[in-house]
């Protein structure tokens, strides 16, 4: 009697669970014993975030940074199933998903990401608009042609959050929206970008300012409405008037993983071993916004897209060593630095003895990220596109 080969199962397809897949689907499996490998995502594409801002300023189309997965996976063996998870009883093995198939797997790969905690805070979730995805990208577009196409001689934004995505979607914004944009970025620390190195944060500080961006340090939200935004600053409050509300802090687990039998942090983060498995079942592996992660040297994983870059290739090295009866290896962080954004032609960089600021780093942050894009022929596809406007301006600046 034949055996059955094995079915991986990987749910979501951000930088985690695709990078994953693609590499399993390279990794030197006997012909006999290659297993099946099922990608599952609710999308039809895959999204760069890290560029998931130039299509509000209109620096980058839909297909440069989102391929259908169609696209990137027509060459591997990875079997692509566009669908919403439903619930997966670990137990049994299955995953089951909306108007779909059950999926029973060997080998389960959570790659789901997170979801921005609108709940926290009364309307919110009605009137904020939050930005981790291509849909919300789509509905802020479509705000902000509304807005545009107003009488209003302001446009007020209010963006919660001095982190990363509230730094840049400010400065993308503000250089969209010009004269008439007033901007307010709302940071309950004492300080943007807390865990940034210092030349990231003075240079973001300093374009910010440029574009007259209003900063509220020690700041929380009290409330949101349709139009406004009530701010809390040393017991006072004070509401004000907002056509525009992003929210761009926090991260929980979908109510997926909140309801799964496993070990888990307060931000429904499912908790891992260092070789990314999760606690009491070795069968099932954990990567990016979903893991709360320490490696091999004890230090805590970020949350960000560069870690969970790194975590796809030591996940498919576990997977395909587990199923080989191989030795699984520690994940290790490295940290690489970070790169910004600042504005349709600006950049920060700072990182691996680098610190590059300007239009230059702008186009370095460019070629970065086009050679982490999933495959040679969409990296070739975008390149000229990516590539040749940053050259010509900083050779002929206007």
């Amino acid at each position: 009697m034949t055996q059955q080969p094995a079915r991986i199962c990987i749910l979501g397809g951000g930088f985690g669970g695709l990078y994953t897949a693609l590499r399993l689907s390279q990794l030197p499996w006997e012909k006999a014993s290659k297993p099946e490998i099922v990608l599952v995502d609710k999308s039809d594409r895959f999204v760069f975030t890290p560029l998931l801002y130039e299509l509000i300023t209109g620096e980058l189309q839909t297909w440069e940074i989102a391929p259908p997965f169609a696209e990137i996976l027509s060459n591997t063996d990875v079997r692509f199933c566009q669908g919403v998870v439903a619930g997966i009883d670990v137990e049994q093995h299955r995953v089951y998903l909306q108007d779909g198939p059950e999926i029973p797997y060997d080998k389960l790969v959570l790659a789901l990401g997170g979801e921005s905690p609108l709940d926290i805070v009364p309307g919110a979730s009605s009137y904020a608009f939050p930005f981790r995805s291509l849909t919300d990208a789509y509905r802020l577009e479509e705000r902000l042609r509304v807005l545009e196409a107003s009488q209003a001689d302001k446009i007020r934004v209010a963006i919660v959050g001095g982190g990363y995505c509230g730094v840049e979607l400010a400065c993308k914004l503000a250089d969209r929206l010009g004269e008439r944009g007033r901007f307010r970025l709302i940071e309950q620390s004492d300080r943007i970008l807390r865990t940034s190195p210092e030349f990231n944060r003075e240079t973001a500080r300093k374009a910010l300012e440029a574009r007259g961006i209003w900063i509220d340090l020690e700041t929380t939200v009290d409330s949101i409405g349709p139009e406004t935004i009530s701010l809390l600053y040393k017991a006072q409050l004070d509401t004000i008037p907002a056509e525009l509300i992003l929210w761009t802090v926090g991260m929980q687990g979908s109510a997926i993983v909140r309801n799964l039998p496993l070990k888990q942090n307060q931000r429904s983060q499912l908790t891992t071993t260092p070789t990314l498995q999760a606690i009491d079942h070795p069968e099932i592996f954990v990567l990016g916004d979903l893991a709360d992660c320490r490696d091999g040297e004890g230090q805590q994983v970020p949350d960000s897209a560069q870690a969970a870059y790194q975590q796809s290739h030591f996940a498919a090295w576990n997977v395909w060593a587990s199923l080989c009866d191989r030795p699984l290896l520690s994940f290790q962080y490295q940290n690489l630095g970070e790169m910004l954004t600042l504005g349709t032609d600006s950049a920060t960089i700072s990182g691996m003895g680098v610190q590059l600021d300007g239009q230059l780093a702008y186009l370095a942050r460019r070629l970065a990220y086009l050679y982490r894009m999933p495959n040679t022929e969409h990296q070739l596809r975008v390149g000229v596109n990516w590539i040749a406007n940053p050259i010509l301006e900083l050779i002929n600046p206007s």
